[in-house]
């Protein structure tokens, strides 16, 4: 099992892989690879549309998989909470998603890496909104300070 600490250089790293499969995916379909837009499609799909969506999903939960099995660190990301959290925490960044017309990754990694200004504008508000609220939480004691 490969383990190690946490350094800048990790956080680098994954920058940069997610930035390069960002690129990859725009330059091979054309479209802009949000997380939300992305799962949207597969709950509808088009014909011909599907299956690279799911490879890509694959590929993020197997990713993911693989962390959790082979860095003993990841293990300090695993979610703690409970399942009614769980749900109404998805509830509320699906309704987020498409009021804002796309997720985190659509607008904070692709829609500014491709020059974007709405995309600028809706990731200044939605890191806003997330400071907020995890201030707010802390305060009133419902999440704890690290």
């Amino acid at each position: 099992m490969l383990q190690s600490s946490y350094t800048v250089y990790h956080a680098l790293v994954g920058g940069i892989l997610i930035g390069l499969a960002s690129l990859l995916v725009v330059l091979a379909t054309g479209k802009t690879p949000g997380i939300s837009g992305m799962f949207s499609r597969i709950l509808r799909p088009r014909p011909g549309d599907a299956a690279w969506r799911w490879v890509f999903f694959a590929g993020l939960i197997g990713g993911a998989a693989a962390a959790f099995a082979w860095i003993g660190s990841a293990s300090l990301y695993r979610p703690v909470g409970s399942l009614p959290a769980f749900i109404g925490a998805g509830v509320l960044v699906g309704l987020g998603t498409r009021l804002g017309r796309g997720c985190t990754s659509g607008h904070g990694v692709c829609g500014i890496g491709l020059g974007s200004k709405s995309a600028v504008l809706a990731t200044m508000i939605f890191m806003g909104a997330a400071m907020v609220t995890v201030f707010a939480l802390r305060q009133s004691g419902l999440m704890s300070t690290p």
